[in-house]
């Protein structure tokens, strides 16, 4: 009969790490392409807390020349999850966009390093609110003007003066669908939060 090895002899399972979290919050106006970004670029199915627009919504939710092909909206948020090498992961989170839905930031932006602000030119008014949530709490943001139908209409200056962003915010082009843009967008985010860190 063989011998049955001894339990020093046996190999311990492979020790699981469990990966770092890091949190980042993708905002901006209604219908500006936040839940696209998320889920252009997300491990995971996305979660979306999408509900269909009614007719309450008319002449409340202005998403500009989409309104008419728009037939759900965030009502709470959207996450996402991005699995890097190293055990980082980076966890994504979607604000709604309308202003009545404001009171619900606080919570879901508490332990984010940094955030995108979407901006739409055509409805630059609607960025305002992310704007100065971020400026007035101190967290590092980038602006990233979402170009839907890959045209730039506007400069990244005079969108600059026009959102009266301070010279060390981050400002580019995107576009929400591509993942290499959303990639890139991300990585200005947790640059800009590390040489925040550094500079403590």
């Amino acid at each position: 009969m063989a011998s049955q090895p001894s339990n020093a002899a046996v190999a311990a399972p492979a020790a699981t790490t469990a990966p770092t979290v890091v949190k980042i919050v993708i905002a901006g106006g209604f219908a500006v392409g936040k839940t696209t970004f998320i889920g252009s670029i997300s491990d995971i199915d996305p979660l979306n807390t999408e509900a269909a627009m009614t007719e309450h919504s008319v002449g409340v939710d202005d998403a500009g020349g989409v309104t008419d092909r728009k037939t759900t909206t965030t009502v709470a948020m959207d996450f996402g999850r991005i699995a890097l090498p190293g055990s980082l992961w980076l966890y994504l989170f979607g604000t709604p966009g309308q202003d009545r839905f404001l009171f619900m930031w606080d919570d879901l932006v508490r332990g984010a390093i940094g955030a995108v602000v979407l901006v739409d030119t055509e409805r630059l008014d609607q960025c305002f609110p992310a704007v100065d949530y971020f400026e007035g709490r101190g967290i590092p943001f980038v602006v990233c003007v979402n170009c839907f139908d890959g045209v730039a209409r506007h400069t990244l200056e005079d969108v600059r003066e026009a959102l009266g962003l301070s010279d060390d915010t981050p400002i580019m082009y995107t576009d929400a669908r591509e993942k290499a843009a959303t990639k890139q967008a991300l990585i200005s985010v947790v640059q800009l939060a590390m040489r925040r860190i550094r500079n403590r």
